[in-house]
């Protein structure tokens, strides 16, 4: 279902947990929400009262609606229904590269529902392009999903040289009956990369003093070995949330969580604890 504000729902969730705080994780791009699954399971713990977490599917991943046009806004505006279907919150919500700046947007514009924020290697600014992201979209058109014989025959013709990576977009990969298709959005993500500079996704929505900063208290987690959080970002992100706490991963890449699962996990399991 698509609102005329570009506002979708309900997007698709897990969820992980019986007891404690609302948690909620949002993925990056190509990305779906069970990919905190192995993070989500820990905080709920054994007895699953740990915590409560909700893993999100973005609009145009997963098994959630598709938008005709992307934007933060929208984006933000449909995890906040979803949210506030499930509980009216407040909440703990992470979110890593794309969804860490769908987080921030949710943060600045909907601080109510959100207690306390996490934002797992992305700053608030525009990065120009989409990089690397581009060539992995150009990987996924160049499959020929008509010639698909099965899953083994799509990894085999997959041009991707890095076993995590090629696992991680091939997991939007999709049989219905005897034809195959991207479960994700593709050809809007390929439009919004075509725009080159002007990316969207590329962007941030806001600059410094154009919306209230979020008084909530944010841990800003970031890989020593990812280019996508310089020091000269530290000013930008303070405007925007003044209370900001920086932890830098040592020997993680961009995927913090899956490089250094352990040190996610404890990082957040302190956030849980810590007074608001």
């Amino acid at each position: 279902m698509t609102s005329a504000a570009g506002v979708v729902g309900p997007l698709h969730t897990l969820s992980v947990g019986t007891a404690g705080p609302r948690v909620a994780f949002l993925h990056g791009l190509f990305g779906q929400g069970r990919n905190w699954s192995t993070i989500a399971k820990a905080l709920a713990g054994p007895s699953g009262e740990g915590a409560r977490c909700t893993l999100v599917d973005l609009p145009d991943h997963g098994r959630s609606p598709w938008t005709e046009t992307f934007s933060f806004e929208s984006y933000a505006a449909s995890v906040a229904a979803t949210l506030r279907a499930v509980d009216e919150g407040p909440w703990v919500v992470v979110g890593h590269s794309l969804g860490g700046k769908v987080a921030m947007t949710l943060a600045l514009t909907d601080p109510t529902l959100v207690d306390r924020l996490v934002v797992v290697d992305i700053a608030p600014k525009d990065y120009v392009n989409l990089d690397r992201f581009t060539g992995y979209m150009d990987e996924m058109r160049r499959l020929p999903l008509g010639e698909l014989r099965d899953r083994a025959d799509a990894e085999a013709r997959f041009e991707e040289p890095d076993p995590g990576v090629k696992a991680f977009l091939l997991q939007n990969l999709r049989r219905e009956g005897t034809s195959w298709r991207w479960q994700a959005n593709l050809e809007l993500f390929v439009a919004d990369a075509a725009r080159g500079h002007h990316s969207v996704i590329a962007d941030f929505p806001f600059e410094p003093g154009m919306v209230e900063p979020y008084a909530g208290p944010v841990l800003w987690i970031a890989g020593s070995e990812s280019r996508y959080i310089k020091d000269e970002d530290g000013e930008r992100m303070r405007a925007f949330f003044p209370r900001t706490r920086q932890l830098t991963v040592k020997g993680a890449s961009h995927w913090v969580h899956s490089d250094a699962p352990a040190v996610v996990i404890e990082a957040l399991r302190r956030v849980l604890a810590a007074p608001a």
